[in-house]
């Protein structure tokens, strides 16, 4: 097994590698988890918008599984269910094969380019869904990792948490009609486990992870993200002038 810090909550187990450090490279790198219906993709639109409005700087949106040609590939017969009954092992090496032609076509260039990318899910979902909900052992997932991701690691995540009742109902509205993807489908107990191995990973990793109380209104998440965003990384989000304002924010 290789080398980590373990962390225990009612069950979920994960463990959390250490790398080398990153690379350097002149964007940043921020990536959005949370369990089913938490709300990622609305608030990662919303904080694009934000950056391109006031850092100056482009703001690449992307996410996992997907993210180019290829991942998206990948994507489609994950969420078909393709992989499920081959178990967590077979779906963690679907998830690297697609992540690794991410990384190369579309995360580190923009990264390079001095992008800031944000990413609707990334390496914590891998840990969260096949690892502490899956049961995969936490040290393979390191070590898939390591070899995977290597230094291209987030300078922030937000969590945004949700307990699972309230997000399932929200996926179920949002895909009325629509047949529940695999992981929409699994039992309740998977996702409560999904909610504890997200808060692990935040404990264990205080310094990267913010988390977010994904249970009110749009607007109020998204001010909440901002506030860490700016509080996390400064230079991102330049104070407005006196006077000016963007949605969201108090009257």
């Amino acid at each position: 097994m290789l080398p980590g810090r373990p962390t225990r909550r009612d069950g979920a187990r994960v463990i959390v590698p250490r790398f080398e450090d990153p690379a350097p490279a002149r964007g940043a790198f921020i990536t959005f988890e949370g369990g089913e219906g938490a709300g990622k993709s609305t608030q990662v639109a919303r904080l694009a918008a934000t950056l391109r409005a006031r850092s100056g700087r482009g703001a690449c949106v992307t996410r996992e599984p997907g993210g180019s040609p290829r991942a998206e590939e990948i994507r489609a017969a994950l969420l078909d269910g393709v992989a499920k009954p081959y178990g967590p092992f077979a779906e963690a090496l679907l998830f690297s094969a697609a992540r690794i032609d991410h990384l190369d076509r579309l995360i580190r260039p923009a990264l390079q380019r001095g992008e800031t990318v944000l990413c609707d899910r990334f390496i914590d979902s891998t840990r969260a869904y096949q690892g502490a909900a899956g049961g995969l052992d936490p040290g393979v997932i390191a070590a898939l990792e390591r070899v995977v991701v290597g230094p291209t690691r987030p300078d922030l995540t937000l969590i945004l948490d949700l307990p699972p009742e309230a997000g399932l109902a929200r996926a179920t509205a949002r895909g009325a009609g629509q047949k529940a993807d695999r992981f929409e489908a699994e039992a309740l107990g998977f996702h409560v486990r999904l909610r504890d191995a997200f808060l692990a990973i935040a404990r264990a990793e205080p310094a990267r992870c913010a988390v977010i109380d994904a249970g009110r209104d749009p607007d109020a998440v998204e001010a909440a993200i901002r506030d860490a965003v700016a509080s996390r990384l400064p230079d991102l989000l330049p104070e407005l002038p006196p006077g000016e304002g963007i949605r969201g924010d108090a009257a």
